[in-house]
């Protein structure tokens, strides 16, 4: 079971924050009565808490629940469930006025019908906001969120992204900041200030149906990467409410036995701290404002009804003061599917309890506020804790200036979405790209000559953009499809007129191919998500496999593209001339598969997670601890290594310098020369590593602290600095338990580039 322990290095980063927001609740235990102005908290004169605390003074206990509770749109409209449609007062009353929802959402596939542009967006969140501020005796707002997980992915108009697997194939924080914050922009066009994205989690399995949503198999790559997101998401402009990202999934979500979604997790101690939470830390530190609870189980408690998970360490560890939200449905997971409760109520008791602050109730929201009330009435939840999870809530929305700016200008919704971001999108997918093969420099290929382009996902918009795209699952086969450039479309428009042939099927591409210069065979997998998405067999198929033969066998140069949420076991394609893995590259993707292949643009995406030889190598990182068995089975061996990408040019990389000590609360700098050897310009994505020769636990034989990402012309030459604080090597000590202290062990260490190595030590 999971055991609670003492404070360490990394807690104490928090301390100075954890004690602002300790003062600020002891100096609201005033009683709630205590006299107020009517409009105190719609002053917006007046400072932040002070709203907070006169507003909640005036709530009742009927109204305080209503902000705990979040339902989707689709209950507002229509047919009052699942049948899309206008905006119906009948369906709005019981939900705003009777129920006093203070929160709703879109899941994939509730956008507005009969039109799904922009600016119905920002009409149906518009009317929603005036309807429920019309009808509520305080003006509370409502807070509208959707998954915006690569774009505002809900609107079919708008620029998908990549999606963060590929984000994360980039190294660059900026590049992911500026994608956030595009994401930001297209989501406030439309009324939507909730965005549940990025997820924190890190990929571990690729049978899971949602590692293609993770940046990382490595924390510290996955934890900077997505507080960069949060960074970028939460920009304020100026001209609209601000936007709430969200850290998601808390925790060890990624971690399912077997690798189904939502099956349970198994973690001890010192693996949950040292490697699935620092993640959230980043987060946290970057201001992200809510975090969505894992839906599964870890260590046989339902992360829902875990006080440990979700107060001693989420609130008093790692220092969070924002909102805690369910995912979908998941208190009532606690009866029907965890059998960890017997009803609603003793479920929703269980969770309030553990710290859950908003429930995420798509259906049943009147259920929901009547169990709550319930459990309040007779005692089992305190109002005190709910008065807890509300000062939450309405700070969140004061936050985010919602309670001034509650609406958005639906005549710009358009022009703030629509294809804007598509440079950008470009930029983003053209970094993702990564070279894992490269025999005999077949790429770049040269624009004279016929090039074959085949392949299951050569010219599919569907696989392309993957899920979440307009709709949970991904681009459903009825109804509108995104714009988007296909890698044929891509190549076309890169080669010479005439000089590209599309054929579909495996017989006309080794026809086609006898008098063609090279063959580029796309291949991708089914989009999905969630459970949908899961797989036994994370491999390529045996028709992609065989068309990939049939067409080598014709002895003209192979290059397969792989636009894939997951590294896919290659089988007989791993000898292919070329691989190019793309990800799943969203609207400007064909464009950027083209600029890759014609030599337009250098490759310069390293793998963010290891590539598996077979499909029995699950879970698997880099960072596994070493086994003891002598043989090759226990060793670290991928198809491609953790941070493995090939380039057009070369690099050469200085010896690294270092202190010869620096203290455990320190930052520890380090020095080192990156040369362009080649005759091209490129991207050197140079990883930097620690290892600890000699350690009273066993640690990884190397863990990544930083890297640099170098631009050099052909020939030039720059020196490098790389930061990284000494607390990044903190260990959770004791024994099985992982009981004891997490900090830094005082004892030698390498620095890791490349080749080279550097000894220093902590004091």
């Amino acid at each position: 079971m999971l055991l609670p322990h003492t404070l360490s290095l990394e807690e104490n980063v928090l301390t100075a924050r954890r004690t602002t927001a300790l003062v600020i609740t002891a100096a609201l235990t005033l009683p709630l009565t205590t006299a107020a102005h009517p409009a105190d908290h719609l002053d917006a004169g007046l400072p932040l808490e002070a709203r907070v605390h006169a507003l909640l003074g005036r709530m009742t206990l009927d109204e305080k629940i209503g902000q705990m509770t979040q339902i989707r749109v689709g209950k507002l409209r229509g047919d009052c469930d699942a049948v899309p449609g206008p905006l119906r007062e009948d369906c709005m009353k019981p939900v705003l006025v009777d129920a006093k929802v203070g929160s709703i959402l879109s899941g994939g596939g509730d956008f507005p019908a009969p039109d799904p542009s922009p600016k119905a967006w920002a009409e149906m969140t518009n009317a929603i906001q005036k309807y429920a501020l019309d009808n509520n005796r305080l003006r509370i707002p409502v807070l509208y969120g959707a998954d915006g997980v690569h774009g505002h992915s809900n609107v079919v108009t708008a620029t998908m992204f990549p999606h963060q697997i590929g984000l994360g194939a980039t190294w660059n924080p900026k590049l992911i900041e500026q994608a956030g914050a595009a994401t930001g922009q297209a989501m406030r066009a439309t009324g939507v200030f909730w965005n549940f994205a990025p997820v924190s989690d890190i990929a571990r399995d690729t049978r899971w149906g949602r590692y293609y949503e993770t940046y990382s198999e490595d924390p510290h790559l996955a934890g900077t990467l997505a507080a960069a997101a949060v960074r970028g998401m939460q920009t304020d402009d100026g001209r609209t409410a601000r936007l709430a990202a969200t850290a998601k999934h808390f925790a060890g979500y990624s971690e399912p036995k077997g690798g189904h979604d939502r099956a349970p997790a198994f973690l001890p101690v010192r693996t949950l701290q040292d490697q699935v939470l620092p993640p959230f830390t980043a987060q946290f530190r970057a201001g992200v404002k809510t975090v969505m609870i894992n839906s599964g189980s870890v260590n046989g408690v339902p992360v829902h009804a875990s006080k440990y998970m979700l107060t001693e360490q989420l609130r008093n560890r790692l220092g969070f003061t924002g909102v805690a939200i369910t995912d979908w449905q998941d208190i009532r997971s606690l009866v029907t599917k965890h059998k960890a409760a017997a009803d609603y109520p003793a479920a929703i008791a269980m969770a309030v309890n553990a710290g859950v602050d908003m429930a995420m109730e798509p259906s049943a929201a009147g259920e929901f506020t009547a169990g709550l009330r319930q459990v309040v009435r007779d005692g089992r939840v305190s109002e005190r804790r709910v008065d807890e999870a509300v000062r939450r809530i309405l700070r969140l929305k004061f936050e985010l200036g919602l309670f001034e700016r509650p609406y958005v200008d639906p005549a710009v919704a358009n022009e703030r979405v629509n294809g804007v971001g598509l440079d950008l999108a470009r930029k983003a997918a053209t970094e993702s790209m990564v070279l894992l093969r490269n025999e005999k420099s077949t790429l770049p290929l040269a624009k004279g000559g016929k090039i074959v382009v085949t392949g299951d996902t050569a010219d599919d918009v569907r696989r392309q953009l993957g899920g979440w795209t307009v709709d949970w699952q991904g681009v459903p086969e009825q109804g509108p499809v995104p714009e988007a450039v296909t890698v044929l479309e891509g190549i076309r428009a890169a080669a010479p007129g005439g000089t590209v042939a599309h054929a579909p099927g495996q017989a006309e591409a080794v026809a086609q191919a006898k008098d063609a210069k090279a063959v580029v065979v796309v291949l991708g997998e089914k989009p999905g998500a969630e459970g949908p998405a899961d797989t036994e067999e994370p491999a390529l198929t045996a028709a992609q496999q065989g068309l990939v033969d049939a067409v080598r066998a014709t002895g003209k140069p192979v290059v397969v593209v792989l636009l894939t949420g997951r590294p896919q076991v290659l089988g007989s394609v791993a000898g292919a001339d070329a691989l190019l893995a793309g990800w799943l590259p969203g609207t400007e993707g064909g464009t950027a598969v083209a600029d890759v292949l014609f030599g337009t643009a250098n490759p310069g995406g390293k793998l963010p997670v290891s590539w598996p030889k077979r499909v029995g190598d699950q879970p698997m990182s880099y960072d596994q601890l070493p086994g003891t068995n002598g043989g090759e089975s226990s060793k670290y061996d991928p198809a491609f290594a953790f941070g493995h990408g090939l380039s057009y040019t070369s690099f050469a990389v200085g010896a690294p310098s270092v202190p010869a000590t620096v203290r455990a609360d320190a930052k520890l700098k380090i020095g080192f020369t990156v040369r362009n050897t080649g005759s091209r310009a490129g991207t050197a994505v140079v990883p930097v590593y620690v290892h600890q020769p000699v350690a009273p636990l066993q640690v990884p034989d190397k863990r990544l602290v930083g890297w640099a990402r170098v631009e050099l012309a052909a020939g030039a030459q720059q020196a490098v600095e790389v930061e990284f604080s000494v607390e990044q090597l903190a260990l959770t000590s004791g024994d099985v338990d992982g009981a004891g202290r997490r900090e830094v062990p005082r004892t030698g260490y390498e620095v890791v580039v490349e080749d080279e190595r550097a000894p220093f030590a902590v004091r």
